[in-house]
């Protein structure tokens, strides 16, 4: 299994990102931030690849300055691989 996540340095910005995917109708959920991606806040939002692109185009409209970076999150078994993406 395997998804997509935006990190962000500020709990504020995850929030209103959130909220913003939401009102466009993009399914997105808010979770701890993997340990491989350690540049965060400790939240994180993820969302499906499919909806990447959508996901950018949101995120390129507003100012969010505290933006860490995308992340691949991989789940093999028990192990979690975290890379980041694009």
């Amino acid at each position: 299994m395997k998804y997509l996540i935006a990190a962000f340095r500020s709990r504020n910005q995850v929030m209103v990102f959130y909220e913003i995917l939401m009102s466009y109708h993009i399914k997105a959920k808010i979770i701890n931030t993997p340990r491989g991606a350690t540049v965060s806040c400790g939240l994180s939002v993820r969302f499906d690849h499919s909806d990447f692109v959508s996901v950018k185009q949101v995120l390129l409209r507003r100012n969010f300055d505290a933006f860490a970076g995308f992340y691949e999150v991989f789940l093999i078994g028990n192990n979690q691989i975290v890379k980041r993406y694009i």
